[in-house]
């Protein structure tokens, strides 16, 4: 009794801060229809001086070819490699989309009881929305999904034509996460009048577009808005406490059944607010510590209402794992057993695509996983597609959830205006991955400034936000600063470091590796007490250069830097160290630079998902520690590519 008290103290915090309105994926179902719109789009990028010009000459209000010259983009991708042309592959300001489609008439003729809304899975960065020539919203920040009811403009226009024209700009200023800056060249000796570059502090290329899926549904005009659940388990029996907003209407009923994978009703309730009981629950446990890994019941919410006089229906169905976290001093527990992070950072980035969804790349990706026997990865270094979230649901991959907060590196970053959208941003990644059980750990930044004097509020307001909106999840942000200096240390339940000893520090020196690293885990240790994750480490390696003995760059110098970083690891996980990250799971663009050849070669994998020799050594220490650490019986085998 005492927990399902606390669960449901637990939920009631979770609403308090959160944003207003939910952003349940859109799911069909007997209540709902889909139109999905990806494919291609008409596009247009704003050259003018001033980046200005749709605006002034409004070309939301007619079709986009009507105002010039349009070519053929497709969505979900990014703009930047899809043509010939080197300046859209580097432009900053505005751009163009547009899509004209026609909409099923049973949409448009029960209007009473008939919601439309558009959603965009994520552009990037700033967004303005119009269908049919009115605006219907605007969104700041390009990781994250917005939406809007279309339904008065669509059932009240003529015809079912919908021409929906969204704007969006990639610039990145101090303000913005990531943060950016522009530079203007006013040298005119030098550059063209008006000549400018976008700055940025982060080591990836600035994609930008339409990165998602953009898709049209339906619910019924009294629908279900959002749900929260939280879970626990004690002996033989697993609780599931839900919280359902409902919109519309203050007159409505609410069932609800957990149904096992097979079908079976394993548990039902009433009401928008109450606990649900399973005797003998199958556990959502993360992959190789369990012979069923990533188990998902589905809870099947279903409302009913009176709307003019008629019975209306809306149904949900949401999938939930049941699983506990729990951080002590020293070890990580999931389900109340202690869990090593063997795992990577990634990525979303590929060849052509940049950073678009692509279900072949995911599937392979995750292969990819599965063969490592990686067990988890970080968003590096912001949320990644709802897709990619629901696999690492399914599939028992546990994730460190990162916002986009990468680059704050200047004081201008720590402002009041920095820190409120930051804020929003917190909100905005809770409310659409707090039902995942894959997600771990929140992390609300990667490599600040973090010595800087402003950073202590700072990052003790964003941490303390984000654990009043889910009092659930432990909260971390993953630093490279020096342990004595760190002013937003104090603040994290788990200390995530990152260090490149013999790359960016003694460049060379494999020797120096144990030495300094071990010093590193003791210093962080001994100030905080709280258990370390090695959230990234490594060394580029270019595919199909050797050299013996090992030279930087040399795929034997990449095996000789993970080796020396491993045989750490192995005296300090038993101790206080969770976890290790490697830096990077694959080959990844970046801008132009002197230090970079065609991107960032850290990956173990290439660009095009073929290992290098150290994606091998990984192999054999993941599976390893997957056996040591493993409650499966007998010990775990694994395949061959």
């Amino acid at each position: 009794m005492a927990l399902c008290c606390a669960l449901c103290l637990l939920l009631l915090c979770c609403q308090a801060l959160a944003l207003g309105g939910g952003m349940l994926y859109p799911r069909e179902s007997a209540s709902r229809e889909l139109k999905e719109l990806n494919g291609l789009w008409s596009f247009r990028a704003d050259f003018s001086a001033q980046r200005d010009k749709g605006f002034v000459q409004q070309w939301y209000r007619k079709p986009l070819r009507q105002s010039g010259p349009v070519i053929d983009m497709p969505v979900p991708a990014s703009f930047n490699e899809l043509t010939q042309d080197p300046n859209l592959r580097q432009y900053t300001g505005w751009v163009w989309y547009e899509k004209e489609v026609l909409l099923p008439r049973s949409w448009l003729l029960n209007a009473l009881n008939t919601r439309v809304v558009l959603r965009v899975g994520c552009a990037h960065y700033y967004s303005i929305v119009w269908v049919n020539g009115v605006q219907v919203t605007e969104h700041e920040g390009g990781h994250l999904p917005f939406e809007a009811d279309i339904s008065k403009i669509v059932q009240g226009s003529p015809g079912a034509l919908c021409r929906i024209t969204i704007a969006l700009n990639n610039t990145l200023t101090p303000q913005t996460l990531p943060p950016g800056s522009i530079q203007f060249m006013t040298d005119e000796s030098k550059y063209p009048r008006g000549y400018f570059v976008q700055n940025t502090r982060f080591d990836f290329f600035n994609y930008a577009g339409i990165h998602r899926p953009v898709v049209l549904y339906t619910t019924p005009s009294v629908y279900i808005d959002d749900i929260t659940v939280t879970t626990a388990w004690a002996g033989n029996i697993g609780v599931v406490q839900y919280q359902v907003l409902v919109r519309g209407n203050t007159r409505y009923s609410l069932s609800l059944n957990l149904r096992e994978k097979e079908g079976k009703v394993v548990a039902t309730g009433e009401g928008p607010i109450g606990k649900l009981k399973v005797v003998e629950p199958k556990l959502w446990w993360p992959y190789l510590m369990h012979e069923n890994p990533g188990y998902l019941y589905y809870l099947e919410v279903k409302l009913s209402a009176q709307v003019g006089g008629e019975l209306s229906e809306d149904v949900y169905t949401l999938p939930v794992g049941i699983r506990t976290v729990l951080v002590t001093s020293s070890q990580f527990l999931i389900n109340g057993k202690p869990f090593y992070f063997h795992g990577v950072n990634k990525h979303e980035d590929a060849d052509i695509r940049g950073k678009g969804l692509d279900w072949s790349l995911i599937v392979k990706d995750f292969n990819l996983l599965q063969w490592l026997g990686a067990n988890s990865f970080r968003t590096s270094h912001y949320p990644y597609a709802e897709e990619i979230m629901d696999l690492c649901d399914a599939y028992g991959i546990v994730v460190i959830d990162e916002c986009p907060s990468v680059g704050m590196r200047d004081p201008e970053n720590f402002g009041n205006k920095s820190l409120a959208h930051h804020l929003v941003v917190m909100e905005e990644l809770i409310r659409r991955d707090k039902n995942r059980p894959s997600v771990v750990m929140w992390s609300v930044a990667n490599e600040p400034a973090s010595e800087l004097s402003p950073a202590a509020y700072y990052f003790k307001t964003v941490i303390t936000h984000t654990k009043a909106i889910d009092p659930t999840r432990p909260v971390t942000f993953v630093s490279n600063a020096n342990y004595a200096h760190d002013h937003g240390a104090p603040y994290v339940d788990v200390i995530c470091v990152n260090s490149y000893f013999s790359w960016y520090h003694d460049a060379g020196h494999l020797e120096v590796i144990q030495l300094q690293l071990n010093t590193q885990f003791e210093n962080w240790y001994k100030a905080y007490q709280k258990p370390i994750i090695q959230s990234e480490y490594g060394a580029d390696a270019i595919a199909g250069l050797h050299n013996d003995p090992p030279l930087m760059f040399s795929e034997e110098y990449q095996k000789a830097v993970l080796k020396e970083y491993h045989s750490v690891f192995d005296k300090k996980r038993k101790e206080y160290v969770i976890g290790e990250l490697i830096w990077n799971f694959a080959d990844f663009m970046t801008d132009q630079a002197t230090s970079r050849v065609l991107g960032n070669k850290k990956g173990i994998f290439t660009r095009q998902r073929q290992p290098k020799a150290a994606a091998f050594v990984l192999r054999d220490r993941y599976w390893k520690l997957a056996n040591e650490s493993s409650c499966l019986r007998p010990t775990l085998t694994y395949y061959n590519l």
